[in-house]
């Protein structure tokens, strides 16, 4: 049994905590949550040990799962890692990139398995397109959310954007070119909706906008590629393919356009969106990267990746943002 302990247990760890129970060949040996009240609920609720010391926890079982806020991340993946323990984060990877380059170097020296919770890579809307060439040259994105104090300690980047930041780096195979950004500090002391441009160099150009402080929610990412379109709905779990058919095609609606070049054949699809528990589907293969000793499908290196285009991106916000 793999033995598992959780570091911070408000609203996300719960998630976690109830997710690992559903797992199988994993044993829960206790979580660290500094804060009484929280910790009592959890202990009663879950039937389990909580250890009024994190290096303790850190101690006594094989991995650990960090869902703490971000200012937190550094220190006790340090301690996971020089202890040589398999180490879960949520994302942000850490809070400073001198801090996230560390880890990287701590994780590749020890040889434990690391992975950085960038669930959506685990969305059924995008595992729907895993068997699609996606070539995409122009991305257009965005992530709006209704306010929420929790996760504001950091800015909407951090908090948002990154997921998208993770996906588009994912899909892109390749390097930045040039970033340009600006954002708005409303109800924060940071940026809570931002717009950002990102060009790379093979001509992809992906346009970014995220906000925390929208009256409706909403979670699209569209690729636009040679022949076709890909909508991704990561909030509704919905997935759509618009291009040009081919005679392969099969079971799908079409309809003929005429173009200057002559009559077109149009296909639109829904591919089958997998009934999938993304938070559990990515815990799990965290346990099975630790079982077979396989790369984690969100590695240091990802995380690292992901943090340094968003520091980017806030550097360059950093000269024109407007404080509320």
């Amino acid at each position: 049994m793999l033995k598992i302990g959780v570091i911070g247990v408000g609203h996300l760890g719960k998630f976690h905590l109830n997710n690992w129970k559903e797992i199988a060949g994993v044993d829960i040996v206790g979580f660290y949550d500094p804060h009484d009240e929280n910790a009592k609920e959890v202990a009663e609720k879950y039937q389990l040990p909580r250890f009024l010391d994190a290096e303790a926890l850190i101690e006594s079982c094989d991995a650990v799962d960090i869902v703490a806020p971000t200012n937190f991340h550094f220190e006790w993946c340090e301690m996971a890692i020089k202890k040589g323990k398999h180490v879960f984060v949520e994302k942000p990877l850490a809070n400073t990139m001198e801090e996230a380059r560390q880890l990287v170097k701590l994780a590749a020296e020890s040889g434990i398995k690391f992975q950085v919770g960038h669930v959506e890579r685990f969305n059924p809307a995008f595992l729907a397109l895993k068997d699609m060439e996606l070539k995409p040259m122009f991305i257009e994105v965005h992530r709006l959310a209704q306010f929420n104090p929790r996760g504001t300690e950091v800015s909407v980047i951090l908090d948002l954007m990154i997921h998208d930041i993770d996906i588009i780096l994912s899909i892109v195979k390749s390097d930045v070119k040039s970033i340009s950004a600006s954002g708005v500090a409303v109800m924060t002391e940071t940026p809570d909706i931002a717009n950002v441009r990102i060009e790379f160099h093979n001509g992809c150009v992906a346009n970014l906008t995220s906000s925390r402080i929208s009256m409706k929610k909403m979670r699209k990412i569209r690729l636009f590629q040679k022949d076709s379109y890909i909508g991704i709905d990561f909030l509704n779990k919905k997935t759509e393919i618009i291009k040009l058919k081919e005679e392969t095609d099969l079971n799908v609606f079409a309809f003929d356009i005429e173009t200057p070049s002559g009559k077109k054949t149009i296909a639109m699809a829904n591919p089958l969106v997998p009934e999938i528990n993304a938070i559990k589907l990515e815990l799990e293969e965290f346990r099975d990267a630790i079982k077979n000793n396989t790369r984690t499908v969100v590695n240091e290196m990802d995380g690292l990746m992901a943090m340094d285009v968003a520091h980017q991106i806030l550097e360059k916000i950093g000269h024109n943002v407007i404080a509320h």
